[in-house]
């Protein structure tokens, strides 16, 4: 089913989250979108409220990030100070469940899995934190401790990240449970990631696909080749320049070279490649139609840029289930990007849906 099918079936399918009873109605078959007035009698304020869109639901991670401020990354065998120093609560699923609770209309819920120690209840408060995140579905493991994360930030806002999967990885012995499913089915979107195990980005995008629900997969995570399983059940692939270019084995350097790489990923089964290219803004590749290309809104300065790509995704994902179309969710995840890198801090630095809204409109206007 083409993605656009699948999205008007879950937009038309999920009464208000709140209050929510699993598997309460079937899914309407015609979708039903709020109409102007076309009649001056006819009153606006009197008018029911348009329902909100589906939830997004993320699967994924949850890292108890621990920020190191460095001049520069230490050679082999040798130690750097830090300039500073401090935990705070990131993961990939975390940062985009954050940014959804902060940008959809509708509810968000976050599908993870946290230790049961302080890292996980730093993990949940910060979420809670958040604000807009439905954390029902995030489970602590007696078994496995939170996962963890070293970013060694640079002056320029650039860093690197080492990963310590935990609970993230380990957490899942029991399975994805029934009530996750009955989430995942009746979602606007599923959001995915590789800081979790490929077995269970697979089942639960599988519960997606087999519910007519758009599945996104964010390629940044583990270093190894998307499984084609996956790959199969995923309607948009979402790499960077950098991860394109190790998962199809060729060079990214050039416009024209991500092109081909992103055609690669066509060959592959995929019918939509998102590309995060940077400083260069995006690209969305469509399987036999012309590349839609968005540049950056250019930030007023440039800070930290650790959780941009999660910012990225899942602003497009927020308006991708409001039913805009693609062109302008790349416009709208660009602007929320734009505000993620001018704060410290992956979920500390997501965005509200009303500062996106504000630099979208001034961009407007100075376009104008």
């Amino acid at each position: 089913m083409a993605l656009d099918a699948r999205l008007r079936l879950a937009l038309a399918g999920l009464a208000p989250a709140t209050p929510f009873v699993w598997g309460s109605s079937p899914k309407p078959g015609n979708l039903s979108f709020p109409l102007k007035a076309t009649s001056a009698s006819l009153s606006s304020a009197n008018a029911p409220a348009p329902p909100p869109p589906p939830p997004i639901v993320v699967v994924g991670s949850a890292n108890a990030d621990i920020y190191v401020e460095v001049d520069r990354l230490p050679l082999v065998g040798e130690t750097v100070a830090a300039r500073a120093g401090r935990s705070l609560a990131g993961g990939k699923g975390a940062n985009q469940a954050a940014c959804g609770g902060r940008l959809a209309t509708g509810a968000t819920y976050l599908v993870a899995r946290v230790g049961d120690d302080a890292n996980g209840r730093l993990l949940e408060d910060a979420l809670a934190d958040a604000g807009g995140v439905r954390l029902d579905r995030v489970a602590r493991a007696p078994d496995a401790p939170s996962g963890h994360a070293v970013v060694m930030l640079m002056p320029d806002g650039q860093n690197s990240i080492i990963i310590v999967g935990g609970a993230n990885m380990e957490g899942w012995a029991s399975g994805i449970g029934p009530e996750d499913l009955d989430l995942i089915r009746q979602a606007g979107v599923l959001l995915l990631q590789r800081e979790i195990p490929d077995w269970v980005n697979v089942q639960v995008a599988q519960a997606a696909k087999d519910a007519g629900v758009p599945v996104i997969l964010d390629a940044g995570g583990m270093d190894a080749p998307v499984p084609g399983e996956l790959l199969s059940l995923v309607d948009i692939f979402s790499p960077n320049e950098t991860e394109l270019a190790r998962l199809t084995g060729m060079p990214t350097e050039t416009f024209q070279q991500i092109s081909q790489a992103a055609e690669a990923c066509h060959k592959m089964g995929v019918k939509e490649v998102l590309v995060k290219l940077g400083s260069q803004g995006s690209a969305l590749f469509i399987e036999g139609e012309k590349p839609i290309r968005q540049p950056i809104i250019p930030a007023a300065e440039v800070v930290d840029t650790t959780g941009a790509g999660d910012t990225f995704t899942s602003a497009f994902a927020v308006a991708l289930v409001e039913g805009k179309p693609k062109k302008e969710c790349m416009r709208f995840a660009a602007a929320a990007a734009s505000l993620c890198v001018q704060v410290k801090g992956a979920i500390p630095s997501m965005p509200d849906r009303k500062s996106v809204t504000d630099l979208l409109e001034s961009v407007q206007v100075e376009q104008l």
